[in-house]
């Protein structure tokens, strides 16, 4: 991988753990040095963590100790099963995961950073033990927003197809990605090609009909807006004013109940802010944490 112009052209060091817990293996990668940053990944077809923020770690590794953790369900981590499902919503079990994960990396205190299906996750984090959460920043947060308009959204209506109604194909992850971002044009073949692949395993796949099938039981995320009040780190929302996915709309309860927020909106930006705005990502993640550091 190479760095961005204008930033350091080391290559980038990876140390890769695959740590027990309770429920199964997660897989974390890490990279960098500093102070640990946890970043957690969103939940479409063939995510992971080093698959969702691979374009941002040469600016970030050089600032913090990075960690990604591969959510349940997600890459190189364990799948959960229907029983799991019936049991835990996919935040609560990733929530008791990654906690367990982190215990084990002796990594106490962190800021904690987080997308989508991968917010809901950090919100809970921070709401559940907030004195282990130095700084938040969040990124199109599910279960933290309450939209004005019809759920669910056309970016999740996207991700229920993917795996149904004959399975994945290139023509539906290219779909996938357009609803994702605000100009697919700027995302070649290339990009649409290495996220089908990565979507094709088959436990991965068994998993995503588990997960859709629970979601509806559950008629969607976990109603985080709730304790929004338990947050006590500075938290810095960024959202894309164009997502189709998590829609900015929903924000305002998180900028009213949440007591240390600020907000920043990128216009013609989708649900990707880490990829359709990398630099200006970078840089607003590292000078918001940098300074709690």
């Amino acid at each position: 991988m190479s760095a961005p112009s204008g930033l350091d052209h080391t290559p980038l060091t990876f140390t890769r753990h695959t740590i027990a817990t309770t429920a199964g293996s997660i897989a974390v990668t890490e990279v960098g040095a500093g102070p640990a940053l946890v970043m957690l990944h969103g939940g479409g077809p063939g995510a992971s963590g080093v698959s969702n923020y691979h374009q941002n770690l040469p600016a970030l590794a050089q600032r913090f100790r990075v960690i990604l953790p591969d959510q349940p369900g997600f890459g190189d981590s364990y799948r959960p099963t229907e029983v799991d499902l019936d049991r835990h919503s996919i935040t609560e079990i990733a929530v008791t995961a990654i906690f367990e994960a982190l215990d084990r990396l002796e990594v106490r205190r962190f800021h904690l950073l987080g997308n989508s299906l991968g917010g809901a996750a950090a919100i809970a984090m921070a709401q559940t033990q907030p004195d282990r959460i130095s700084g938040l920043v969040l990124m199109a947060p599910g279960g933290g927003w309450l939209p004005f308009g019809p759920t669910p959204t056309e970016g999740q209506k996207e991700m229920f197809r993917y795996y149904n109604g004959g399975g994945p194909s290139e023509k539906k992850m290219a779909a996938f990605i357009r609803t994702m971002v605000f100009d697919h044009k700027q995302f070649g073949q290339d990009v649409v090609k290495a996220r089908y692949d990565a979507s094709l395993e088959q436990s991965h796949i068994d998993f995503y009909h588990r997960y859709n099938a629970a979601f509806g039981k559950r008629h969607g995320m976990d109603p985080l807006w709730r304790d929004l009040h338990k947050i006590t780190a500075p938290t810095l929302l960024l959202w894309g004013r164009d997502d189709r996915t998590i829609t900015l709309d929903g924000a305002q309860i998180m900028l009213r109940n949440i007591r240390d927020v600020q907000m920043h909106i990128f216009g013609s930006c989708g649900h990707w802010v880490q990829l359709e705005r990398a630099r200006e990502f970078e840089r607003l993640v590292g000078d918001f944490l940098g300074e709690l550091s």
